[in-house]
């Protein structure tokens, strides 16, 4: 992992060299956390041409540096519990006398913006825009086989969920269930708030969780993800409960299915970002199911839950290989409930098999 970590570092600074500067300052948490392998503790990253100071805070746990060990060639600044790193790292620049400094515009406050450049001055002070988060879109296959373990960790949740009793507990009992088993089986953490919708809930977008019990009948969507080494995937299933489904129940569930293979097999290196929801979305229209405020139906995703890219109905920019991305479409019928079906996949060439599907709980409309 260090070579891996070195490299990121390195191809860092040959973008800051081409836009003439020879020094970042990297806030972000998600982006430091890429190039040294530091969990979210508040470290900030000092990249030179010739060297990487990482300011951290002095009242971490000795053993908070995750699983991948801070690489001996990454310089530590310990910090004063309560003290911006920030400015300690952009401190440190001013003695290296740093002529050129990219910093996070769209991570640093206007105050603290201001604080780094009266650190820093005489020293030119530049965007490095989202170069890090450019980076971060082609993952190696560290970060893969991190995805992977995280998918195994919900679908492992998610199946011994569906082996209890469902009837009569509430949305927010599942969910509250769902992420302690994903912890108990590995996880770093849920790595978002776990959705459960029953009933007239069953289907919605970002749906919070409520007091309301599971009945015989109803549709019941979970929509789930675990975090492992700071790497979180995202995946979402519905079933119904009872003994069988209602025709209607039947005929929804496999329209969105047919709409979520259809955005799943248009995956692809160098078809354009709005394929696949177009693909999905064709599907879902011609069934007479429109949105007014359509929802992409897909996005990258990684150390965050939402990165580029976005596959939503007017992203114009292509896919390539190794990308991480969610497809999951799904229909809310008010009053009566839904359908969702996402998965996680990392987009391949056909010589390699086409998409490779991380999260494999069924799809199936099961009976629970």
């Amino acid at each position: 992992m260090a070579d891996a970590y070195a490299g990121r570092r390195e191809r860092l600074r040959e973008h800051c060299s081409a836009s003439g500067t020879d020094a970042a300052l990297i806030t972000r948490a998600a982006n430091v956390r890429y190039l040294t392998g530091c969990p979210p503790c508040g470290a900030t990253l000092l990249l030179t041409r010739d060297r990487a100071l990482l300011a951290l805070p002095d009242d971490l746990p000795p053993d908070d540096t995750g699983e991948h060990l801070i690489s001996p060639e990454v310089t530590r600044l310990e910090v004063a519990a309560g003290a911006d790193t920030a400015l300690a790292a952009a401190g440190a620049a001013a003695g290296l006398r740093v002529a050129g400094l990219a910093v996070e515009e769209h991570d640093l406050t206007v105050t603290r913006h201001r604080a780094v450049a009266g650190l820093v001055e005489g020293t030119r002070l530049a965007d490095v825009g989202q170069a890090v988060e450019r980076l971060r879109v082609v993952k190696d296959e560290y970060e893969i086989a991190d995805l992977r373990i995280a998918a195994e960790i919900a679908d492992q949740a998610l199946g011994e969920l569906l082996e209890s009793i469902l009837v009569g507990r509430t949305e927010r009992h599942l969910a509250m269930e769902l992420e302690r088993r994903m912890i108990d089986h590995g996880a770093d953490r849920a790595a978002f708030p776990v959705s459960v919708g029953t009933g007239s809930h069953s289907g919605q977008q970002a749906h919070q969780p409520t007091d309301r019990r599971v009945e015989e009948g109803d549709f019941l969507t979970v929509v789930l993800g675990a975090r492992y080494r700071g790497y979180g995937v995202s995946t979402a299933r519905t079933f119904v409960i009872g003994a069988a489904p209602a025709p209607w129940q039947v005929e929804l569930h496999r329209l969105v299915f047919r709409a979520q293979r259809a955005g799943r097999e248009a995956l692809g290196p160098g078809v354009e970002q709005h394929v696949p929801d177009q693909a999905a979305r064709e599907i879902l229209q011609s069934a007479g199911h429109t949105e007014t405020s359509p929802h992409p139906v897909g996005h990258g995703i990684g150390l965050e839950i939402r990165e580029a890219p976005r596959l939503g109905p007017t992203d114009m920019g292509k896919l390539d290989s190794r990308v991480p991305v969610t497809v999951g479409p799904g229909v809310h019928l008010p009053g009566r409930g839904g359908v969702r079906i996402e998965d996680t996949l990392v987009v391949r060439p056909l010589e390699e098999g086409g998409p490779e599907l991380l999260t494999i709980t069924t799809k199936e409309l099961l009976a629970l």
